[in-house]
């Protein structure tokens, strides 16, 4: 049974025609440990399937421990929205429902168009760190 309907495939078709280059979505789950993150895994697998520019990557979080630490993962279920061969950090962990679905379509889209969406006087500021940041973004449904 999808997860997506008809009405919400369709605008996600029309929002993915905007799609400027390749986004590969890495899925890891866990189906024993975490059947939440199987749902997730379905979820990517069916957006993928909206649009030929998209690809899904299905991982095992165990299994696949090499990919795992490559791409920094730190629990599941998780998403990296990577470019065709970029990686810009973008990392979303739990399942993307509600306000956080909508966060997901707009990294697949930054990620494509290669942007953050930054303007200038932030990008500015943001050269002049001295460090790299981690930057944790904590949302709830509820």
């Amino acid at each position: 049974m999808a997860l997506l309907t008809g009405e919400v495939t369709a605008d996600l078709r029309s929002a993915f025609a905007e799609l400027e280059n390749p986004v590969r979505l890495a899925v890891f789950s866990q189906a024993l440990a975490d059947p939440v993150s199987e749902e997730v895994r379905r979820l990517v697998e069916e957006l993928a399937a909206l649009d030929p520019r998209l690809t899904a990557e299905p991982r095992n979080f165990v299994l696949d421990q090499a990919r795992v630490d490559e791409l920094g993962i730190e629990r599941i279920p998780a998403i990296a929205v990577l470019g065709q061969d970029t990686d810009h950090g973008v990392r979303l962990y739990g399942l993307p429902t509600g306000y956080e679905f909508g966060s997901l379509v707009d990294s697949i889209l930054d990620v494509s168009r290669g942007t953050s969406g930054l303007g200038e006087a932030t990008k500015s500021a943001l050269a002049e760190l001295e460090r790299d940041v981690r930057v944790r973004v904590f949302s709830t449904p509820t």
